[in-house]
């Protein structure tokens, strides 16, 4: 498969850019009422979903665009360690430990995904190049 070798930097700078643009997209949900989810409550300032709706908002655009993305990648990778924990898993020890049964998989997966992109640095495509 080194034939896919060549495109490594334009996938990753596409990852970086839409999976970032899909977590600022959670974020206008819970913070500018976008679409808002039918389950949703109406969130208020200061509580955890709100800062939570910040970081996905900001974070997410700062990491589609390729700014200061390591900081903001890092920053909502633990973001989403703390969700699963805390919404998901909810420290349980029995079938509902598992992602697939908690419905935390993509919390897991967010996780997972921005603390590559907080390790990898901007790449292709971003406002800070090279880094």
């Amino acid at each position: 498969m080194n034939i896919l070798k060549k495109y490594e930097d334009h996938a990753y700078a596409a990852l970086r850019f839409m999976t970032g643009w899909m977590f600022a997209f959670h974020g206008a949900q819970k913070i500018l009422g976008l679409y808002p989810h039918p389950s949703m409550p109406p969130i208020a300032f200061p509580s955890q979903i709100w800062w939570g709706g910040m970081i996905e908002l900001i974070g997410g655009l700062m990491i589609a665009i390729g700014l200061r993305t390591r900081e903001a990648a890092f920053l909502s990778s633990g973001t989403m360690a703390v969700a699963y924990a805390q919404f998901h898993w909810k420290f349980q020890f029995n079938s509902m430990f598992w992602p697939s049964l908690n419905q935390g998989e993509p919390a897991v997966v967010y996780c997972f995904v921005f603390l590559l992109i907080a390790c990898r640095g901007t790449g292709r495509w971003g406002l800070e190049k090279g880094k």
